[in-house]
């Protein structure tokens, strides 16, 4: 375990589209317009980012291990072409960059840049 908590500590902090992208693969696996749709929804309009961009992101994360790639289904079945999916390191990463940030806002909740949670 001890080469897969310091593969994840190299990784950190993700960039906010990686974060992203393996929050929406977190769901489900989905194909590169449909992560791209997706992040669009689940960030309010916040996260507006081309398919060729995505795709250049899609490439770093997988020679990082974060996420995998397998061939989509048939014409018969619907979509055809690569589809995404998050792996085992891409959830710990994803684990541990949502515990840094949570450390993040309380700092800036004790600095009282942001309202206290009530428990």
């Amino acid at each position: 375990m001890r080469g897969t908590e310091s593969r994840v500590a190299a990784l950190l902090p993700l960039k906010p589209l990686e974060t992203g992208v393996l929050l929406v693969l977190t769901e489900r696996e989905d194909y590169g317009y449909g992560i791209v749709k997706r992040l669009a929804e689940e960030s309010a309009g916040g996260i507006r980012l081309a398919p060729s961009n995505l795709y250049y992101v899609l490439d770093r994360m997988l020679a990082e291990g974060l996420v995998a790639e397998r061939a989509g289904p048939t014409a018969d079945a619907g979509r055809r072409g690569t589809y995404y999916q998050i792996t085992t390191l891409g959830r710990s990463a994803l684990a541990a960059e949502a515990r840094r940030l949570t450390a993040v806002v309380s700092t800036a909740q004790r600095l009282r840049l942001l309202p206290q949670r009530e428990s």
